[in-house]
């Protein structure tokens, strides 16, 4: 039998939260990190995919280590998207529903009103989730101290810098300078990372890897369709029709691609929005409440805009193309099959990726079947 969050050290008050979001078992990222962190809490890098129940990893014991009678922000969590720093604070605040003392956690990024963020900090806060340049700016203005951070846990590493983060990430570990441990998490570990964490971190972290092959779920089937190009969007308009009331989501690897099959989707009559880079945050939040509240039943997205994520009763994913990178599918096919449920994902394969399949199953352990029309 796997491994439960009582056993690993998680406090029985916040169990409840756990099990009402339906997590069942410790995911093998969650199993490592969980017990190191609650009992140690010494600095950490986790490397595991997009999907791998990394919040819950540094979420639980972070909260565990609050003390809400302290003054000042104690945990400090950075993410590289609006969109991940909401999630990451919604869940925390999952966690903690049942909680005999409350823990408070604000969530601080672009998009929304500054001045909302900087009163609603004056309040008594134990944790701050936010993404690099939002933080930057209150500090600035002198809304946010940081000065007495005890825990800074830096969220998808790579992506951060990946999309030109490193001055603020540097700015932002120089100011929490008394902090106790830096716990950082990635899908991958370049140069980069190396070079952010000099200095920043113990010689010698406690590093966690996962295996790609441990991280799929086993609720979600893989299949295939191979067409070319100019017959996806007819396959799609097909496909869409015969789902009744299931809802889902269809991935495109660009802002133009994702805007434009929407734009066929809606002529065609099918109630779906499309979620992409270029959208202001008022207009993110605006499609994401439209389809969590199911007023709209597909959602086309395109990767960066769709982390973060979390909506109930996804029955399937499509890709219209694969991603540009191989983890980035573990993230996509991860939005179906959530809380026990079946999901499919299916990609629509031109013949030149069959190679890339190939080392897809290869690398995530999965098998790929073809998919019967």
């Amino acid at each position: 039998m796997p491994a439960t969050f009582i056993q690993l050290g998680v406090p029985l008050d916040l169990i409840p939260g756990i099990d009402e979001l339906g997590i069942k078992y410790p995911t093998s990222i969650q199993e490592e990190a969980i017990p190191y962190l609650i009992n140690k809490g010494l600095d950490l890098v986790g490397q595991a995919q997009t999907g791998t129940g990394k919040t819950a990893a540094f979420g639980l014991p972070l909260l565990t280590r609050m003390n809400p009678k302290a003054e000042g922000v104690q945990g400090l969590i950075i993410c590289p998207t609006r969109e991940l720093a909401k999630q990451v604070g919604k869940d925390l605040f999952r966690f903690t529903k049942y909680a005999e003392e409350k823990t408070y956690i604000e969530v601080c990024c672009g998009g929304d009103k500054i001045q909302v963020q900087a009163s609603r900090l004056k309040r008594p806060t134990q944790i701050v989730v936010g993404t690099p340049g939002r933080l930057i700016e209150l500090i600035q203005k002198g809304a946010l101290f940081i000065n007495n951070v005890q825990y800074l846990v830096l969220d998808e590493a790579d992506e951060m810098l990946s999309m030109g983060f490193k001055e603020q990430l540097r700015e932002i570990i120089a100011l929490c300078q008394n902090r106790r441990s830096t716990w950082l998490f990635s899908a991958t570990f370049p140069a980069s990372i190396a070079a952010l964490i000099s200095g920043a971190m113990a010689p010698d972290p406690k590093f966690i890897k996962v295996s790609p092959k441990k991280v799929v779920n086993k609720d979600i089937t893989h299949k295939f369709l191979l067409c070319e190009k100019e017959e996806k969007d007819d396959f799609i308009y097909d496909f869409l029709k015969l789902q009744k009331s299931n809802r889902g989501l269809i991935f495109c690897r660009t802002k133009a691609g994702a805007t434009m099959l929407g734009k066929k989707l809606d002529d065609r009559g099918y109630a779906v929005d499309v979620i992409q880079g270029d959208l202001t945050q008022l207009e993110r939040d605006k499609i994401m409440r439209a389809f969590k509240k199911e007023r709209s039943q597909f959602l086309i997205a395109t990767d960066v805009a769709a982390r973060g994520l979390d909506i109930k009763g996804l029955t399937f994913v499509i890709h219209h193309q694969l991603p540009d990178q191989n983890e980035y599918y573990t993230h996509r096919a991860g939005r179906t099959g959530r809380a026990g449920e079946k999901g499919l994902s299916l990609v629509l394969l031109e013949a030149r990726e069959r190679k890339r399949l190939k080392l897809l199953e290869g690398e995530l352990n999965i098998t790929f079947k073809e998919f019967t029309r």
